[in-house]
């Protein structure tokens, strides 16, 4: 077998159809939804192609093929398969087939950015200003636990990677990810990975497990590249007890959602736990939320920056927007402009910025005027 190819010769010659695609490196997601429907996402925008598989059964033969190189298996009784290719490609894929496909054999494949992106760029591409930008790296400084928030291909795990970038030197990092995708440029880091269950229903490695590993091996900060089941309970644990500076990311749609959401999934953790302990936690591990969202443009930016402060009266999550994106307006070419803008809100830990000598002066929150 050759290791010119994505897995060899006989996998890149299965999926020789769409070699194109992946090929090209302004792709980042290749969608197929049945033999004859292909779809991509360019420049954070989704457009047809005219690509196409000959027939259902080349499909699901590509299919069969790339289960059997990571040693899965995909069939009736298991119709889904989600797996990351290894280097030098590293992508990731998600299948399902039919009957549960009623389109015929779906597969989306999405591509990892080869290139490491700084916070310079992202400030450069528009999704966040210079001073949001330093607002979350003094954040990160201070060992802030951060909540990342958004939608499906919002841009969570591309922001993820760069605070994690901006850790200061001489700390032990510990990320744990269901597939690896994070790229993160920092000296002293180990990275974990999630283990599927075999044909046999054994050998799982949960994110949750994984966790409670790490807890033994002395990390200074964990990153969990996506909370989605009980394993938050452990991570908001793991955020009150000394391991601070922590992050991790959440689908969901605003600040107090992401809040929420995290409540319900560390619910499921341990039914033992009451749920105002749990509410209690929660406000009390996490300091800050960054929502971030995918535009109609195919832009994604910050879209707020929200602090954590406990729990009001009501029992609700107090969450303070520090800064908010304007009101967006169509341009040229359907661009929307607009920029975070501060709102007028003071972080409560703005002693720890000005005890700690950091150059981020208090009229940098000030509202600006109408």
């Amino acid at each position: 077998m050759s290791d010119g190819g994505l897995f060899g010769d006989s996998v890149d010659n299965f999926l020789l159809p769409i070699k194109e695609l992946l090929d090209d490196e302004s792709v980042t997601e290749v969608m197929i939804n049945g033999p004859k429907s292909i779809f991509i996402e360019r420049n954070g925008k989704v457009e047809k192609t005219d690509f196409e598989f000959p027939d259902e059964d080349s499909l699901i033969a590509a299919v069969n093929n790339i289960a059997q190189s990571v040693g899965r298996v995909i069939d009736e009784d298991n119709p889904t398969l989600d797996a990351r290719l290894p280097a030098p490609k590293n992508y990731r894929i998600h299948a399902v087939i039919p009957p549960c496909a009623r389109n015929g054999t779906t597969i989306a494949i999405r591509k990892f950015s080869k290139v490491q992106m700084t916070l310079k760029d992202y400030i450069r591409f528009g999704a966040i200003t210079p001073d949001g930008a330093q607002f979350l790296d003094l954040s990160v400084f201070l060992g802030k636990n951060i909540l990342v928030s958004g939608g499906t291909g919002s841009g969570k795990t591309t922001l993820l990677g760069l605070l994690a970038g901006r850790i200061p030197d001489g700390q032990r990092l510990i990320v744990i990810e269901d597939a690896s995708e994070l790229s993160i440029d920092y000296e002293h880091v180990v990275f974990f990975e999630t283990k599927m269950a075999n044909a046999e229903g054994n050998g799982e490695v949960t994110i949750r497990d994984l966790l409670k590993s790490s807890l033994r091996l002395r990390p200074d900060r964990i990153v969990v590249g996506e909370v989605r089941g009980a394993e938050a309970l452990e991570l908001i644990s793991a955020m009150n007890t000394g391991h601070r500076g922590c992050f991790g990311t959440i689908h969901s749609n605003s600040p107090q959602d992401a809040m929420v959401r995290l409540e319900a999934l560390a619910q499921g953790g341990d039914s033992k736990i009451s749920e105002k302990a749990i509410c209690q936690q929660i406000a009390s591990a996490v300091d800050m939320v960054v929502q971030i969202s995918r535009f109609s443009d195919g832009s994604r930016r910050i879209q707020e920056i929200s602090e954590v402060n406990g729990l009001d009266e009501d029992g609700n999550y107090a969450l303070t927007p520090i800064y908010e994106l304007g009101n967006l307006k169509r341009g040229a070419g359907g661009k929307l402009h607009g920029e975070l803008e501060p709102t007028g809100a003071i972080p409560s830990f703005m002693d720890e910025i000005e005890d700690n000598r950091i150059p981020f002066t208090r009229d940098k929150f000030l509202k600006k005027a109408a």
